[in-house]
């Protein structure tokens, strides 16, 4: 499979070392800043750019017909604009805040909790993510889809907000420390006692691995899907 990798940091080096692992081919290296390439040599796109790159980058895909996986956080108001571009041009877009396979999981297991605890009032939820200190956007987006779970599933939240409980918010903590790859913890807390689950990332080979995997099962496709249609989950 030939891949296009759109955005060259150290997630699309760590994308590009599983890939050729896999037998894939790189075909195309987009750095940033760069604006004029010819995605049409690529048998499908990987995104981890910057978000103020990646709706350009995704369109780009959909207008030559190229299948695109997307894993740049902090462009999403223009999601919808994408998912409609995507269908008008019969292309084929997976978008995921986190492609780790654990994540994905995690995701799950996060909400049936949520439905669990909805009739628990005593339990009071939070949230904790840690990333490196390059990590652009916060919270996360891996920390709003886990707090869209929450609030989708229990009748105690309707919104998130960052470092703020009040009313019906769900809050979040950002935390930004060196060489961290990501640690995200949900925490259920009572007077007598305390419920967490969480999900810490080793390494970038998980996310990296997720995408590779998702762009080897969005080839030849066409449509708007989403880890779970990967992975055959929820």
């Amino acid at each position: 499979m030939k891949i296009a990798l759109l955005g060259y940091g150290r997630m699309g080096q760590t994308i590009e070392k599983i890939a050729v692992d896999r037998g894939h081919e790189i075909v195309l290296r987009v750095d940033k800043g760069d604006t004029e390439y010819d995605i049409t040599k690529a048998d499908v796109a990987i995104d981890f750019s910057i978000p103020d790159a990646a709706f350009n980058n995704i369109s780009n895909c959909f207008y030559h017909q190229v299948p695109v996986v997307s894993g740049t956080t902090g462009w999403l108001d223009k999601y919808n604009e994408a998912v409609s571009l995507c269908k008008e041009k019969k292309g084929a877009f997976i978008y995921a805040s986190n492609f780790s396979l654990g994540v994905n999981i995690f995701f799950e297991l996060n909400k049936s909790l949520a439905k669990m605890m909805s009739q628990l009032e005593q339990y009071k939820v939070s949230m904790e993510e840690i990333h490196h200190t390059k990590k652009l956007d916060a919270p996360s987006g891996t920390a709003i889809t886990l707090a869209e779970g929450i609030i989708d599933n229990h009748e105690a939240y309707t919104e998130w907000k960052l470092n703020d409980s009040s009313g019906s918010s769900l809050p979040i903590s950002a935390k930004r420390v060196d060489d961290v790859p990501g640690t995200h913890t949900v925490t259920y807390e009572s007077e007598v006692d305390t419920l967490m689950i969480q999900h810490k990332a080793h390494s970038r080979q998980g996310f990296a691995l997720g995408a590779v995997i998702a762009a080897e099962w969005l080839k030849e496709k066409t449509g708007v899907f989403t880890m779970n249609d990967v992975l055959n989950i929820g």
